[in-house]
């Protein structure tokens, strides 16, 4: 994209964002019932989408009516915000696939395997940095910019015309994933291009809700995929997953990814035995119980939990942050689990008292929440420079990055070949994707101490800070 095109779509955008500004500042200024927002429509091309602005606001009085005047103009102000959006969505495309383009052309023309993996992992990194997002989210944006830059010139001229959302781009890149080119075309033409030998019918997919669209669009490629669905689903097969995802107050997602039989069968025999505990002294609802029988199946020994279901306690290698007054049962004060984040006392307590075989408790202080000593249970601490650098990075440290501390390396800030030491303050802890990343390209850990993890500079000579751990003192302060 030509640096002048930029400047110039981001002038337009710029433009029409401080018209609508304008306007809602001068609209929330007014009395009730005033026209100041009414003409935003007009000046920013508010309205131009089908059905918006056509039609008055039922119940919000009759035509010509002052008040139901200006809620029609506030829906346009928010119909137009949308279009500015999926402008603002088609722009971004662009420069990420500009960007890409502009990183490749420092390759040379004879470069490794080994050294062309680098730089596309550098360039994500940058790209993730720029944005503010993980690496993985980066990449997706990446892989879809270049879909939608190369395979889907409809879907991109759309959002840039501002009528399809990027929510609906989305699906576009989803839905086409593994087509060839050529039913990638066939695919996107059924919904976008009107004159296509077989049009989409109903309303346009801009107007479709995105969950509507995926909806048709999934239908109509599970219908007109060149591959057979029993081909695709015995590929598929080999991908099946199961996700952890964690979430608040102490709870998790476990998602899984399964063949469709399977899934439904996990579904209904759960749902059936949730069934069967039902009774008039159970308390738990249908679905409270179908977790709860799900639960107890997948897991042995069973212990006795909250709810009424033996379910057990988990046996594997966890760091637990505890204040001691929660230890001892004094203060609700939370825990923190390494990888997962904060828990419930309870849970810190159990863990304790019969959790994992290979177990690292860490006592914080009453006073403010930094760590006071790391104790042993069951496991025998034999590297407490490696724990403590667990303790301090809690993850890896590069930017936005969330592998927790158990699967990465200890590694020296300067290399000892450089005459760095191995005292904490040069240690750090990256992933082994990131740890390669630093060896292989640019990027460079910066500003370790004993307590503060390291930062990072980017290839383009971007700083990125280190994410400081959030000790705090407990809420409880009886302890004087």
């Amino acid at each position: 994209m030509e640096n002048a095109a930029a400047v110039e779509a981001m002038e337009g955008i710029g433009s029409s964002v401080a018209v609508l500004a304008g306007f809602v500042r001068e609209a929330t200024g007014a009395e009730a019932g005033s026209s100041s927002v009414a003409g935003a429509a007009s000046l920013v091309g508010a309205g131009s989408v089908a059905g918006v602005g056509s039609v008055g606001a039922a119940g919000l009085g009759v035509a010509g009516d002052p008040l139901r005047d200006e809620a029609d103009a506030w829906l346009d102000v928010l119909a137009e915000t949308a279009r500015l959006e999926a402008r603002v969505a088609a722009l971004k495309v662009q420069a990420g696939a500009g960007f890409v383009a502009a990183a490749a052309a420092f390759t040379a023309p004879d470069a490794s395997a080994s050294e062309r993996d680098a730089l596309e992992m550098s360039v994500t990194a940058e790209v993730a940095g720029a944005l503010t997002v993980s690496e993985g989210a980066a990449a997706r944006f990446l892989e879809e910019s270049a879909r939608l830059s190369t395979n889907l010139p409809l879907t991109l001229a759309a959002l840039g015309a501002g009528t399809l959302s990027w929510q609906h781009g989305r699906i576009m890149c989803d839905e086409t994933e593994g087509l060839s080119a050529e039913a990638a075309a066939v695919f996107e033409a059924h919904f976008l291009d009107p004159d296509a030998p077989n049009p989409a019918r109903g309303c346009p997919a801009g107007e479709l809700t995105p969950a509507r669209f995926r909806a048709k669009a999934r239908y109509w490629r599970e219908r007109h995929h060149p591959v057979s669905i029993e081909k695709r689903h015995h590929k598929s097969v080999e991908d099946r997953r199961l996700e952890y995802a964690p979430d608040r107050d102490g709870m998790a997602w476990l998602p899984a990814y399964l063949p469709a039989d399977q899934a439904a069968g996990i579904w209904n025999r759960t749902t059936a035995a949730a069934r069967a505990m039902q009774g008039p002294t159970e308390t738990r609802t249908l679905t409270q119980l179908r977790v709860d029988a799900f639960a107890s199946w997948s897991l042995e020994p069973a212990q006795r939990v909250a709810g009424g279901v033996d379910v057990p306690s988990p046996k594997a290698q966890v760091l637990v942050t505890v204040p001691v007054f929660s230890l001892l049962g004094l203060s609700e004060e939370p825990a923190t689990l390494d990888g997962y984040g904060l828990i419930p006392p309870s849970m810190a307590r159990r863990l304790v008292a019969d959790g994992a075989t290979s177990f690292l408790r860490v006592l914080t202080d009453p006073r403010d929440g930094a760590p006071l000593e790391i104790g042993r249970t069951s496991y025998r601490v034999t590297k407490p420079m490696r724990q403590w650098l667990r303790l301090r990075d809690a993850k890896c440290t590069f930017p936005n990055c969330n592998n927790h501390s158990l699967d990465n390396d200890a590694d020296h800030i300067l290399a000892w070949a450089d005459g760095g030491g191995t005292g904490v303050a040069n240690l750090g802890q990256p992933c082994p994707k990131h740890h390669r990343l630093k060896h292989s390209t640019a990027w460079q850990p910066v500003g370790a101490t004993r307590h503060a993890p390291p930062g990072w500079i980017s290839p383009m000579g971007r700083s990125y800070p280190a994410e400081q751990q959030d000790w705090e003192p407990p809420a409880c302060q009886n302890y004087r």
